[in-house]
């Protein structure tokens, strides 16, 4: 039987919550320039920069660009898994733009770690993600995964700093999500008055946001 989200549909301008992780639950972020690496892949995929990142620099330049056709609105990176929550512009472009960025940090990891094989547990997963109250949770929970890692979410390796205004990142689009919280745009968010309150505060049963929180999302055999 196939695994969760293994089988795709691909929908033209859909939302897509995307993941994978170490293959057999290992590490594949194990120090800063980790990070670093996977996130210039992001930044050199989905902008026009020229990318920066010595250590990477021969690799960086073997890439395909992806901006105009992808626009990441939100991740996590955990150690050994990562979260990204995209944008499908261009129809089928999601399997060209994780072909990529997989095989690119695969190569820049196993060089660095004197490994061979996989790094990934197989092909990336994604959902379909079909309205938007469900989009806006999902920004939560991607942005909630790094709490067992970090004593700060606003240290994490995630786009919450752009959401909360700290940094601005041209190749993280939060404006969609965020544009959530206008007045009167959804009841259910009529007592939380900004989007770190959303993340931080712990929902409680009676609240009026209780029947759309899914907890029930995790990766498998999480």
């Amino acid at each position: 039987m196939p695994q969760k989200n293994s089988i795709k549909t691909y929908v033209e301008d859909g939302y897509y919550h995307l993941y994978n992780r170490g293959v057999g639950k290992q590490d594949i972020y194990r120090d800063a320039e980790d990070y670093r690496v996977f996130l210039g892949i992001l930044k050199d995929t989905l902008s026009d920069q020229v990318p920066t990142l010595k250590s990477y620099k021969k690799m960086m330049y073997q890439r395909k660009k992806f901006n105009g056709q992808i626009e990441l609105l939100a991740h996590a990176l955990i150690p050994n898994h990562f979260h990204l929550l995209v944008h499908q512009v261009v129809p089928r472009i999601i399997d060209q733009f994780m072909h990529s960025l997989g095989t690119r940090y695969s190569m820049y990891f196993n060089k660095k770690y004197k490994r061979n094989g996989s790094l990934f547990q197989g092909i990336y997963k994604a959902s379909l993600i079909s309205d938007e109250p469900y989009l806006l949770h999902l920004s939560r929970y991607i942005h909630r995964n790094s709490s067992p890692y970090v004593k700060d979410l606003k240290t994490a390796y995630s786009s919450y700093g752009e959401y909360l205004g700290i940094r601005k990142t041209e190749w993280i689009k939060p404006e969609l999500i965020l544009s959530f919280f206008q007045p009167g745009k959804y009841p259910f968010l009529k007592h939380i008055n900004s989007y770190q309150n959303f993340v931080e505060y712990e929902h409680k049963k009676e609240t009026p946001m209780e029947w759309y929180l899914d907890t029930s999302i995790t990766l498998e055999d999480e």
